[in-house]
């Protein structure tokens, strides 16, 4: 028997890879991008992508389960989102070849721009849920969810959050069982969904629902901890799981792996030996709400937070409130260290989100931030251009909406006899995913005399989620197989005004920049310059001359890592300075110094 530490990430690959899993697709969002990294590195045997976006991940991963083969698709929660469109229809076909669905959830919003719950939507789709508490499970409940999906004619959700999908746990691994394609059989009425056939196919999903829910036992991927002399009953699921078994509590519990459907028989007759029954789970009362429809009176987010991660404090208090007593306690423990003499700990000096040395996006936004227009953002790294210190963007909505959403501020101003320069910054990644139908709209019914700057931040990756290639990145040289020429791409839609800058360029670049924002119309620029962190950027660095220097701050004003004000040996005051060891010589400090006091070194 052969043991590893695996993420939850790389379990999910492990056990689609074990299952026989022929077809992967996802697009790039965390916490899920582990997983089909996984794929392509270790497991040749799978075909693998990263496709431009969710909705088209889902339609390859919908095309290979047609064709009988075994499928896992992933995303992050709002991914699912994006591919709401076919899989709100793909849901009602007859699954042939296992199909599952990995959704990163996000309690928190370590990652993410909000925290939706996609048990609530998978129930809403018809799906099953499995909801795994560990590596091991993560792995387990992928190979079952093909095989619920095979049994049931179902698409699955495995649905995993943050902290699991990026810690380890202890997996046993096995070999690969090989599953033959079944090859696709033609049949209209299970995939042609337009009336009537959709009409029998919601009696379908009903069935198949029910079907799962008598069979649950069967499954054995539920789980009771009985108590002896216990009041409580605790329903769980998840990684909350785990952080109840730390405070053992004098409770029974009932260990959910698969949260829809709910084993509502079983726990029905379970909740009536008990004088109390306590649901813990992250985010939204999802199961408590199943629990009170199915008239299982139940106590949940009343004593429970409905947002965030549950930690073992937030659940031991939450116990506590209700009565349950516990073997182990944290918060006592933590209370009486904090009372008694301990030496304080030095404080650790916090670091603001900033980009990295030698970014490319850096000179843009220092160029908007003198600007100040009203600006437009969107996904990608430089979302954090909405943050402190730079304080840029405007508004951050979702992927490739900064198009759609500067098109309708720009025409609401016009009705209120505006017509100020509005700026939309979008990066090559976002473009492809869910820019490029925005761009197209703002043709439609367009003003002539609108003043609308798009900035296309083209460096070549998808870097936020860790430098995926996308379709910009073969110019820049990293073997991939796609090479869109997007200036090329821009013009053909019908645009005019398409200009490339190098933003490295800053005189330039900020020349062509604010020639836009003058100009009547829709500007269109991209810059050229690659990701530092993914291509590796490193030219000779930079070096200040104390005796040159003014102390302006212009330099340290453009938020790069290794610029920092010090102390040189003979002057009063401090002078900017350059860490040698950060710097990567892209040298915008150098082309924004008023006085010239930054050269190569």
């Amino acid at each position: 028997m052969k043991v590893k530490m695996l993420t939850g990430n790389e379990a999910i690959a492990r056990g689609f890879y074990e299952a026989g899993g022929h077809v992967a697709a996802s697009y790039p969002g965390s916490p899920t991008v582990e997983m089909l990294e996984t794929i392509k590195k270790q497991y040749p045997e799978i075909y693998a992508e990263f496709s431009v976006n969710e909705k088209v991940a889902l339609e390859v991963g919908i095309g290979a389960s047609m064709t009988g083969a075994r499928t896992l698709v992933s995303m992050k929660h709002v991914g699912v989102n994006v591919a709401a469109d076919p899989l709100m229809t793909f849901t009602e076909t007859k699954t042939k070849g296992g199909f599952v669905l990995m959704s990163g959830d996000d309690p928190g919003m370590a990652s993410s721009q909000n925290e939706q719950d996609n048990r609530i939507f998978a129930k809403f789709a018809n799906m099953p849920v499995l909801d795994p508490a560990d590596s091991q499970e993560a792995k387990d409940f992928t190979m079952i969810g093909l095989e619920i999906s095979e049994r049931f004619e179902a698409p699955v959700m495995l649905r995993i959050t943050s902290r699991l999908c990026h810690s380890r746990t202890k997996v046993v691994l096995s070999d690969r069982t090989e599953v033959p394609i079944k090859g696709f059989v033609k049949s209209p009425s299970d995939y042609g969904m337009i009336p009537p056939n959709t009409f029998d196919k919601q009696f379908h999903m009903r069935q198949r629902i029910e079907k799962l829910q008598s069979a649950l036992d069967d499954l054995n991927i539920n789980r009771y901890e009985p108590y002896d002399g216990a009041d409580t009953l605790i329903i769980t699921s998840g990684l909350p799981y785990q952080n109840l078994r730390e405070l053992a509590p004098k409770a029974a519990v009932y260990k959910l792996g698969i949260v829809y459907p709910l084993p509502l028989d079983a726990l029905r007759a379970l909740a009536s030996k008990f004088n109390q029954v306590v649901v813990i789970e992250e985010m939204t009362g999802f199961i408590e709400d199943q629990l009170w429809l199915a008239g299982i009176p139940c106590v949940g987010k009343t004593a429970f937070p409905f947002t965030g991660e549950l930690d073992i404090e937030e659940i031991e208090t939450g116990l506590r409130m209700l009565g349950v007593e516990m073997a182990n306690v944290f918060l006592q423990v933590a209370e009486e260290a904090s009372a008694s003499e301990v030496e304080p700990l030095t404080p650790v000096m916090g670091r603001l989100p900033m980009f990295c040395a030698g970014c490319p996006h850096r000179p843009v936004f220092d160029i908007l931030k003198k600007s100040k227009k009203t600006v437009i953002g969107d996904i990608g790294c430089y979302s954090m251009g909405i943050l402190y210190p730079l304080e840029v963007l405007d508004s951050i909505i979702s992927m490739g909406a900064s198009l759609g959403m500067v098109k309708g501020m720009k025409k609401a101003e016009r009705l209120m006899g505006i017509n100020q320069p509005l700026v939309a910054v979008i990066g090559d990644g976002t473009f492809y995913h869910s820019g490029m139908t925005g761009l197209l709209n703002l043709l439609h019914q367009s003003d002539p005399t609108d003043n609308i700057t798009i900035l296309i931040l083209n460096n070549g990756t998808t870097a936020m989620t860790g430098g995926q290639p996308n379709a910009s990145s073969s110019p820049y040289g990293d073997g991939s197989d796609m090479n869109v020429d997007l200036p090329k791409l821009i013009e053909v839609m019908g645009f005019e005004s398409v200009k490339v800058v190098d933003q490295f360029d800053y005189k330039a670049a900020k020349k062509t920049m604010e020639d836009a924002f003058k100009h009547e119309g829709i500007d269109i620029i991209m810059t050229t310059r690659p990701c530092a962190l993914r291509f590796k950027i490193k030219e000779p660095h930079f070096a200040v001359d104390p005796s040159i220097c003014i102390a302006c701050r212009t330099c340290v004003k453009t938020n790069c890592p290794p610029i920092h004000m010090k102390h040189y040996e003979g002057f009063d005051k401090q002078k900017s300075s350059i860490d040698p060891s950060m710097c990567v010589g892209c040298s915008v400090c150098s082309q924004v110094c008023p006085v010239g006091a930054i050269k190569r070194s």
